[in-house]
């Protein structure tokens, strides 16, 4: 009677420790702070010297210790398999291990060199061990059945906790997505520059996910390379990085397949191009989310951690919803930088109009005396003796006001808007024309002509003459931009139909080896009269043949480096 009085007493005691246990590892709700409570508890009820926390990393499966109590510093470098040591024992097996003398035990692993004896017991989450509660003594035989019974006991409190912090972990995530989505969204309805949509997106991502840094690269206008257009975060060793190819490149992977694409360590990682850059910047995890806009991919958006990390089903989708609404924004930032744009082209038509009519009123003043000074000269029929040198002097005057009547015939076509005179035309045949007539002015400033014109070039409709002149002017333009001589080359292909709405088309390049152009002089090459990117000229020869290809229904492009040259590109329909 006696023993079962004290064996309920025992039990008795035991429970209101539990709950009095319970009470104190329920009373947080942060992951950190719940598992060192429930070490300290664990370590006093047990009359420990020491003990751990040790957790499955499901990034690398590995047992690592995520709360510590008199174990040295080091010992949180520690990794373990499951089935390495005592823990990865109880780990594999999901049953307590109670050593009474860890010296004699050929499973043991020296962490802390003053314990002699050990209780380990699994801690399991619906059912699947996520981890082990260790406690050590530095006496020999120092924990009981009874406290083995008790430990587990707790373990179960313990594992519930965790599973616990882990959901308000996950429901505290899901808060922050909400604020940031609600931010990202006063910023595509506030900001309508691109650069600032791009940092702000950058800088939310990596709030949000709690990560290290966070990039976003943009592809390019040939949708071959990855540009980096924002970061937060970054160092200057990741700023200075190359730009990444589509198709070589793990982030082209994710533009290609427009799927997120994680990697659990970059800094070992194959398929990461940057590896030394990833060491240098302590960056260790990545995630990579596709940047989509009416289904198709622009650009990604990465968030990189400074620990290894496995990022949840739940966090690719916050920061896929996030890149989603980067989208939206970067393409409404576009498109009204494009309205300011087409704006700022309207103006500069209006100009050009404006300019056009006052062209065509004073070339028509200009030509009324102009043609009574022509016929007074040839009236005046000067004829003086041979050797005179007024005789020169005349010549020089007649030819002079023959050119000003030729300058007023060409103002005078160009406010017109002549509509070309259109028929089939051989576009290889009009740039081997061209040939013959530069090739002494080519040959004269160093200048090697390199034709590639395609064999099987469809015709064209067009005005031979005004082509003519279009391309010359283009050929002429690449030679002063060649000053010290170089390579100009003339390329001819053709561009099969697409559909309905694209039809064929015929692409003629002058591209040349010479000084090349800013950003900014490609971006008003085309746009005015009296705007010039040349140190010397009024841009009128360019005016000319922008307005030539447009009456042709065609486009002009140009490509431009400084120090690499320049390419011009004219595209015609067949």
């Amino acid at each position: 009677m006696s023993n079962e009085l004290a064996e309920l007493k025992e039990r008795n005691a035991r429970l209101s420790l539990l709950i009095e246990i319970s009470n104190v590892i329920h009373s947080t709700l942060d992951p950190e702070e719940a598992l060192n409570l429930i070490l300290r508890e664990a370590i006093r009820v047990m009359r420990a010297t020491s003990g751990s926390v040790v957790l499955v990393n499901p990034t690398n499966g590995l047992l690592e210790i995520q709360a510590s109590q008199g174990l040295p510093h080091s010992a949180k470098q520690l990794r373990l398999r499951v089935g390495e040591g005592i823990t990865g024992w109880v780990a594999r097996a999901g049953q307590p291990a109670r050593v009474s003398d860890v010296r004699a035990d050929p499973r043991y692993i020296t962490v802390n060199a003053r314990a002699r004896s050990e209780l380990a017991v699994p801690l399991e989450v619906q059912g699947e061990v996520r981890g082990v509660l260790n406690v050590d003594s530095d006496r020999l035989d120092a924990f009981s059945a009874a406290d083995q019974e008790l430990l587990q006991a707790l373990a179960v409190q313990a594992a519930k906790v965790i599973h616990t912090t882990w959901l308000y972990e996950q429901l505290r995530l899901k808060a922050r997505l909400f604020e940031s989505l609600v931010s990202v969204g006063q910023t595509i309805n506030s900001t309508l520059n691109v650069d600032d949509a791009l940092l702000v997106i950058t800088r939310e991502g990596a709030q949000l996910m709690g990560a290290t840094m966070c990039s976003l690269l943009l592809l390019d206008a040939s949708n071959e390379w990855l540009d980096l257009k924002a970061s937060f975060g970054a160092g200057e060793a990741y700023l200075q990085k190359p730009r990444l190819s589509v198709e070589e490149s793990l982030l082209g992977i994710v533009v290609r397949r427009k799927k997120p694409v994680q990697v659990a360590d970059v800094q070992t990682s194959s398929r990461y191009q940057s590896i030394e850059v990833a060491r240098r910047e302590g960056l260790v995890s990545l995630l990579s989310v596709p940047l989509l806009f009416s289904g198709q991919a622009i650009g990604t958006l990465s968030v990189y951690t400074n620990k290894p990390h496995s990022f949840s089903n739940e966090e690719i989708r916050i920061l896929s919803a996030l890149a989603e609404l980067s989208a939206i924004a970067i393409e409404k930032a576009r498109l009204y930088e494009r309205l300011v744009d087409v704006e700022e082209q309207l103006r500069q038509n209006e100009k050009l109009s404006a300019l056009g009519l006052l062209a065509a009123e004073v070339a028509h003043e200009i030509r009324n005396p102009l043609t009574v000074m022509k016929m007074l000269y040839h009236s005046l029929d000067l004829k003086f003796p041979p050797g005179d040198p007024r005789t020169k002097d005349a010549t020089i005057m007649g030819e002079k006001m023959d050119h000003l009547n030729k300058i007023v015939e060409q103002i005078l076509d160009f406010a017109r808007s002549t509509e070309p005179k259109l028929s089939l035309l051989n576009v290889n045949e009009l740039l081997d024309d061209l040939g013959l007539l530069t090739r002494h002015k080519l040959k004269n400033q160093d200048i090697q002509l390199v034709r590639k014109l395609a064999t099987d070039l469809p015709p064209v409709m067009g005005d031979a003459m005004q082509l003519e002149q279009a391309f010359l002017n283009l050929m002429l333009n690449a030679v002063q931009a060649m000053p010290q001589g170089g390579k100009l080359t003339v390329t001819t292909r053709s561009v099969p139909a697409i559909g309905a709405n694209k039809p064929a088309q015929v692409i003629i390049e002058f591209k040349d080896t010479g000084e090349g152009m800013t950003e900014e002089q490609c971006t008003r090459v085309f746009t005015s009269l009296l705007s010039t990117t040349k140190a010397k000229g009024t841009g009128l020869g360019l005016a000319i043949v922008t307005r030539v290809v447009e009456t042709h229904r065609g486009k002009m492009r140009v490509k431009s480096r400084v120090g690499h040259g320049t390419t011009m590109s004219v595209t015609l329909p067949v």
